[in-house]
């Protein structure tokens, strides 16, 4: 996706404990141009509703092939049909919306969270994708809370990751490095793109 127009862009799955914490790590806190901040704020502000829209019927079709059949592999982590689908039809459109693969979002949301909308790290990380509360303070509306909200937290963690990709100069392994907070370490990328592997959608259609 070209960086200016996405700059411009502008609960059976959970424990008995909805607070228990998470095993990932967290995002550095680093300084921001002015320029930049502006644009990540504006790309977490857009408030469109995640609803896929498609170009043709083809297309859709094979949106909801994939939505059945990661509906499927998600079925034993989330068992409420209706909070599955709303979970996974917001995770393709935030992933697809900041230019991520969706298995690789999936596969990262496996690692950090587990797929508990309620998980809190160690250090803090909220929600499905882990997002530290401080980008709320930097970036959004200064209401940490609002990273258990499944769009805000999808949305945040899609926008992040893409941002550290940018600024790692499209090198995946060390975006994700830099999003786990262990820049240039393997062990944490290495176990995304392990994850991914389950949520990569090989399309047949009829």
């Amino acid at each position: 996706m070209d960086r200016r127009r996405w700059l411009a862009g502008g609960g059976a799955c959970l424990l008995a404990a909805p607070w228990q914490a998470a095993r990932a790590g967290a995002q550095l806190e680093e300084p921001l141009a002015d320029a930049v901040r502006t644009a990540l704020s504006a790309s977490v502000g857009d408030s469109a509703p995640p609803i896929p829209e498609f170009r043709d019927t083809a297309r859709r079709l094979a949106y909801l092939r994939w939505l059945t059949a990661m509906s499927e592999r998600l079925r034993p982590r989330m068992a409420d049909g209706p909070t599955r689908h709303e979970f996974l039809q917001t995770l393709w459109y935030e992933a697809h919306r900041a230019g991520l693969e969706e298995s690789l979002v999936l596969g990262l949301v496996q690692v950090e969270s587990g797929f508990r909308k309620f998980a809190v790290s160690s250090v803090g990380a909220r929600g499905f994708m882990q997002v530290m509360p401080f980008w709320m303070r930097t970036i959004g509306n200064g209401e940490p809370e609002r990273l258990f909200h499944m769009q805000t937290n999808l949305r945040f963690g899609c926008v992040i990751l893409r941002f550290y990709l940018e600024r790692e100069r499209g090198d995946m392994f060390m975006a994700l490095g830099r999003y786990n907070g262990s820049r240039g370490r393997a062990p944490y990328p290495d176990a995304v793109f392990g994850a991914q592997k389950r949520w990569v959608f090989a399309d047949k259609p009829a």
